[in-house]
């Protein structure tokens, strides 16, 4: 097991490779991530349900106070990294992990907020409409969560969203038992299967399909930090559905500092609350990162939040260029800067220790998550 000393040296820097040939073009890092396996299991009383959804999380810790935060010690990070699962019968289990640094990385931090409003002067959301956009790919691995939420798919049957979706950081929400995850689809007319049927001056009517969830992974530095203290750093989940959902997914990826995104921007799509059964896309500039988190002022409303943030870089293993998702939208933050009150709106990088997590929780085999 490696020491504290070493082990805060390698959560400090995760070693990221940029080759010299691709600077004409904005490449993916090559990150060697640590392996995170489960070292115990245990069983939990059923949850009660009886948290309200909130679609926003408060915190007063700023990017200031959280760069001056001290850095977690190597069995805070464990107990973090360590998560429960819900059982689509509503049944929990608690289960600490191990964390292993073959190579290099680590992961931790403090506190992030959240309020009403998000939208920053003029308005740049875009709603998407139309099945030939809805339907295709990188739109179509946004869905909605029937807690209010939007997800986005990751994998065959996994959709990865905001913890604060499912839990408040003390209590599972009304509905999480029974949780579903909602697919747009054309709306049929008349029976006709898929027929298309529709007006160039109307976006043609769309409906959810709902698939129902099987399992719901969710760290405990969520449900210890309530988002007050360490919590936002932690504010993603994954959700495991009872089939596969049959499209295109996008794969997660270690975030690169935002001085390596192209033009040093990020994207992503939610269903915000403003524009109901619509799909809203955006895109904005990174103002300030730390971290574990990301803030920019991309426009955005409650509903948007487990949103999947994504870069599209050039893959040079590939040869091709890929969008990857490094991010998970959670909210709203009013941040006191000197004395000025300023907001963001705030995301949770996925850093090398957490995509060892989530990568673990997708595939259940550590050597298929070596590589960020």
């Amino acid at each position: 097991m490696a020491g504290l000393s070493t082990f805060i040296l390698l959560l400090c820097a995760a070693k990221d490779v940029v080759p010299s040939s691709s600077h004409w073009k904005p490449t993916w890092p090559s990150y060697r991530v640590p392996v995170i396996l489960p070292q115990s299991t245990l069983n939990l009383d059923k949850p009660q349900f009886d948290a309200e959804a909130r679609l926003e999380v408060v915190s007063p810790c700023g990017p200031a106070c959280h760069k001056s935060s001290p850095l977690p010690t190597y069995e805070e990070v464990k107990n973090y990294l360590s998560y429960e699962t819900l059982y689509a019968n509503g049944s929990l289990t608690e289960t600490e992990v191990g964390i292993y640094i073959l190579s290099n990385s680590g992961d931790g931090s403090r506190g992030k907020s959240r309020t009403k409003r998000q939208i920053y002067g003029y308005d740049s959301r875009f709603s998407i409409f139309g099945k030939d956009f809805l339907l295709n790919y990188p739109f179509s691995t946004s869905v909605k969560l029937s807690t209010g939420c939007t997800g986005t798919l990751v994998a065959e049957k996994h959709v990865l969203t905001a913890a604060h979706c499912i839990h408040d950081g003390k209590s599972y929400v009304k509905g999480a038992q029974k949780l579903r995850v909602g697919f747009l689809k054309p709306r049929l007319k008349d029976g006709s299967k898929g027929a298309n049927v529709t007006n160039s001056a109307m976006p043609e009517k769309m409906k959810f399909q709902w698939i129902r969830v099987k399992r719901t992974h969710v760290p405990k530095g969520w449900i210890k930090g309530n988002a007050n203290d360490i919590g936002m750093d932690y504010d993603y989940a994954l959700l495991e559905l009872k089939k596969p959902h049959k499209r295109k997914f996008m794969k997660i990826g270690v975030s690169p500092p935002a001085r390596h995104l192209p033009g040093g921007r990020i994207h992503f799509s939610g269903y915000d609350n403003d524009r109901p059964g619509n799909l809203v896309y955006r895109f904005c500039d990174v103002k300030d990162e730390t971290y574990d988190l990301l803030y920019q002022q991309c426009d955005a409303q409650p509903g948007a939040s487990g949103s999947g943030v994504y870069v599209r870089m050039w893959k040079r293993q590939n040869h091709k260029w890929e969008r990857k998702i490094i991010g998970i939208f959670s909210g709203h933050q009013w941040v006191d800067m000197n004395g000025t009150p300023q907001d963001f709106n705030v995301a949770v990088r996925i850093t090398p220790l957490k995509y060892a997590q989530i990568c673990y929780w997708i595939k259940g085999n550590y050597l298929d998550c070596r590589e960020g």
